[in-house]
Order: structure tokens, then sequence, then C-alpha cells
């Protein structure tokens, strides 16, 4: 009798213990805990599969049913970087390297993982950056692309980039061309060209300068001209005597001059004979 009893309780213990094990797994299965900067997609195995009618799962512990999963994204900004080919308006390769700034519309995500899935990226952002970055630099020469289009190519590559990923439940916040590569033997000419275009605007720069300081010159030539022409008609003898007087004065002042002779020369006017 002892002995039944002995053998009844290793075996309850034994129960407790399984049923112990598979609380604790129902338990670990039945939570889900979000990290910083991340939001979860409920699915549900019973109830319709994703859930896209309620708020994703936020930041923190959650308690779920062992038989739903939840999918956990990232909702902060993230950065992808990609390297293309694509054709320039004369059909000439250009190598583009860019990169983006974005992230999935936290409000959506539940939409963004039933209709694109985890693999959203590759998906969706890389083709639509890809597909822009053509279109827009299709749309220049190569000496556009390699002087002063670069800010404009990344402007538009945002904002078509922009119109795709809106309708996808994606947020682009930026795209930054990072560098542009022509061909080594069209790059060279394009450097050419521009030395060239840069001495002959600095050859005509000289040659406008000079122009306008000839220009200048014969001005102050001509107003010196005009100006002893209207001088010369408007002295007379008189006027000049009465000048050639009150000089004359003037030097006798000076305490060097001696003897001032009045009317000794042939036009009348003064001498002054001095030391010497």
């Amino acid at each position: 009798m002892a002995n039944q009893v002995d053998l009844q309780f290793p075996k309850k213990g034994f129960l407790f213990i399984i049923l112990g094990a598979i609380l604790i797994i129902l338990f670990s299965k039945s939570t889900e805990t979000i990290k910083s900067g991340q939001a979860g997609v409920l699915y549900k195995t019973f109830g319709g599969g994703v859930v896209t009618d309620e708020a994703p799962m936020g930041e923190g512990f959650h308690i779920v049913m062992p038989w739903n999963k939840v999918f956990v994204y990232e909702v902060r900004q993230q950065e992808i970087f990609e390297k293309m080919q694509v054709l320039s308006s004369n059909g000439l390769e250009i190598q583009l390297e860019a990169s983006a700034w974005f992230q999935p519309q936290s409000e959506k995500i539940g939409l963004l993982h039933k209709e694109k899935g985890e693999n959203y990226i590759s998906r969706v952002i890389q083709p639509a950056i890809r597909s822009a970055a053509r279109s827009v630099v299709g749309r220049y020469t190569p000496e556009q692309l390699y002087s002063s289009k670069r800010d404009v190519i990344q402007e538009e590559i945002f904002t078509e980039t922009k119109k795709i990923l809106d309708k996808q439940h994606i947020q682009l916040n930026e795209v930054l061309v990072r560098d542009v590569t022509l061909p080594t033997t069209i790059k060279t000419a394009i450097e050419r060209k521009l030395k060239q275009e840069q001495e002959s605007l600095e050859y005509e720069f000289r040659l406008v300068t000079a122009k306008k300081e000839a220009e200048k010159q014969i001005i102050e030539a001509q107003g010196k001209a005009d100006a002893n022409k209207i001088l010369s008609a408007s002295l007379t003898d008189k006027i000049l005597q009465d000048k050639g007087i009150e000089a004359t004065l003037k030097l006798s002042e000076s305490p060097n001059s001696k003897v001032v002779l009045i009317g000794a020369g042939k036009t009348g006017m003064p001498i002054i004979l001095g030391n010497q």
C-alpha cells in the first residue's frame, strides 16, 4: 500500500512539471516586446490575417494569443545607397551614386506588410529610385550634369520618387546625389571646353575694360580741349595784362625781389629785378 502511494507522487510531480513547462512556453509565445523605434503588425491566424484597421502595436510589452503572430518593423528613418548606370539625353552612360532617407508611414504599416511585405525596400524603394533617376538624368546632357545641374537633378529625383512611394505607404524624406561620374574622355573634353570658355570670358573682360579706359581718356582729353578752347576765346590782351600785373605784384612781395620796373616791357608789363 505504501509503495503504491510512493509511486503516485512522482507521477503527479512529473505531470506538474510538464504542465508548468507548457504554461511557460504558452506565456512566452503569448508576449511580444516592441523595442524603441519599432512598431508591430498583428497577424490573426483565426481572425482575418493581417490587422489593417487598427493602430500598429507601439513600443513596450504586449500580450498576444499564442496562435497569432507579430511582425516587427523599423519606423525610424533609414538610409539606402544606390549606385546605378543611367543614360544622358544624348545616350552617353553616366554613373550615378545616390542615397535616400525614408521610413514607413507608421499608421499604415499594416497595409505595407499586407501589400508589400517585410522586404519592401528591395520590392518598392530601390526600383522607384532607379526609375526616377533614369527619367531625370535622361533630360540632361553630360555638360549640364557635370557643371550646374546636380542640385536640380537631386530635387527632381526626390520629387518623382516621392510621388511613387507616397502611394506605397512609405515616407521619403530626402534624396542625396553623392556623385556623378562621366566617361573619362567626355569629362576631359568638358573640362577643356570649360577652360576655353573661361579664358574667352577673361579675354572679353580685358577688352571691355581696355575699351572703357580708352573711352574715359578720350572724354577727359576732349573735356580739357574744350576747356582750353573756351578759355582762349575768353582771354583778351587787357585781361592778360591785368593778370600779369597781379602776378607781378604778388612776386614783388617775395623777400628775394628788389626792384620792380613798371611799363618796361614791350607790352608795358612790369619787370622785377632781383639780386642777380
